[in-house]
């Protein structure tokens, strides 16, 4: 009798998350296939990419190769990109794999499956704003994120060596106003103070424009409100120019423009405003919702096929209060939780459980400047206002959960005492 084959469909923080508990107890055991399917080699988890774009976290060190983490936890890893799907024969379809040069290494190829879970997360969406594509940076992956680090790099290296300008000033453009677009612009002047005490570049601090621009009222719409003020403040301390309210119309080469006629001109340019599921998703035949988020039940099944399941950004998952759950890390982190144990339960013939999403808090760091956020008293929705060294313990220790749910405590202590040892023998920023 052959055993079940479940595949995961993106090894983000969720999907990771997911396979790791399913390979330790289901993959290990024989009583499941267990296959991990992702068009990149290796996971670095997302709301750390900020970081990554700065150097502030060398992704060589950080990343995990998805083939030696399988074979330690029990299941199987396949590289390739998702391009269609036949449910009928519940079979996925994965597009050939190419080299940098366009040379193929993986061809075209079937994957079947008995459950299949897409995890595959959400990319930046332009609302098809002219010029975004050709212009900006972003920064939805660690590909993206090594990218605009090496361009930062060499615009920072270019400027510095400016002879036209005895005082020249580097004007970075930030479009979106949420965690992403405001802890790169803390993360970016921070880089600044790096590079110039390790003498690569001649650029102070005053001589660093950068302009956060964000369309709706204030900048983290979605937080309370004097996290939203706290952090405002903290912004502008560091010198950035916060435009709220402000819509982007047209990004060209050189300057951002905007519905109320405003030319914010622009050396760098990064669009980190809303996000929206892959693409791919509104290819299979499946019911979508705003966004191109996949609808799926409280259980986070699909509303379309008991077979498929969907967690994190690239799923709307329906709670009591008539919403749906936010599309954040700590969901993801909830739901891969929840889904192994529905899964688990399903084999044994039991049925599914839904999914009620805890809202833990909200915590932004401003690299080392600050750290401004709120975290939930017990089962209550009473908020609790914290900054400073604790905001920062607690924002840390959002990715020691995660790096505990995908190596066990052991591996995480171990890898926390080389963190520590790498603050003396490494510098503090990654500079090739």
């Amino acid at each position: 009798m052959s055993i079940p084959r479940i595949v995961v469909v993106g090894g983000g923080a969720g999907g990771l998350e997911l396979v790791t508990r399913l390979g330790r107890r289901l993959g290990r055991r024989g009583r499941a296939e267990i296959v991990l399917v992702d068009r990149s080699p290796t996971h670095i988890w997302k709301p750390l990419l900020h970081e990554v774009a700065t150097g502030a976290l060398d992704s060589g060190l950080d990343e995990i190769a998805y083939p030696s983490h399988a074979r330690a936890n029990g299941y199987r890893f396949q590289r390739g990109t998702l391009c269609g799907l036949d449910r009928q024969r519940q079979r996925l379809q994965l597009a050939a794999v190419l080299d940098d040069d366009g040379q193929e290494i993986l061809p075209a190829r079937e994957l079947a499956y008995d459950r299949l879970i897409l995890a595959l997360g959400s990319v930046s969406n332009d609302f098809g704003t002219e010029g975004v594509a050709e212009h900006c940076h972003f920064i939805d992956c660690p590909e993206q994120a090594e990218a605009f680090r090496r361009d930062m790099l060499d615009t920072f290296l270019r400027f510095s060596a400016s002879t036209q300008d005895p005082s020249p000033r580097l004007r970075v453009g930030i479009v979106g106003g949420g965690a992403t677009g405001v802890e790169l612009a803390a993360q970016l002047y921070d880089a600044l103070l790096m590079l110039h005490s390790y003498g690569v570049t001649e650029l102070e601090r005053h001589q660093l424009e950068i302009s956060l621009i964000e369309a709706a009222d204030d900048v983290l719409p979605a937080l309370p409100a004097r996290v939203r003020q706290a952090v405002r403040d903290e912004l502008q301390g560091l010198g950035v120019k916060v435009h709220t309210e402000t819509r982007v119309t047209q990004i060209d080469a050189d300057a951002i423009h905007t519905a109320d006629g405003q030319c914010i001109a622009t050396d760098l340019a990064v669009w980190a405003a809303g996000i929206k599921a892959p693409d791919i998703l509104a290819e299979l035949d499946l019911t979508l919702a705003k966004g191109q988020r996949l609808v799926v039940h409280d259980t986070l099944q699909n509303v379309d096929d008991p077979n498929i399941f969907a967690l994190g950004d690239c799923a709307s998952c329906p709670q009591e209060d008539g919403g749906t759950v936010p599309p954040r890390a700590q969901a993801a982190h909830q739901q891969a939780l929840h889904l192994y144990r529905n899964l688990h339960a399903q084999l044994d013939g039991k049925p599914l459980k839904p999914f009620v999403y805890r809202d833990r808090g909200s915590l932004i760091s401003l690299a080392h400047f600050e750290a401004i956020g709120t975290l939930m008293r017990g089962t209550s929705a009473r908020r609790l206002f914290v900054e400073g060294h604790l905001a920062k313990f607690f924002y840390i220790s959002l990715y020691r959960l995660h790096q505990r749910a995908v190596h066990g405590n052991l591996k995480t202590g171990i890898i926390m005492l080389v963190d520590g040892l790498n603050r003396f023998i490494r510098p503090r920023l990654k500079l090739h």
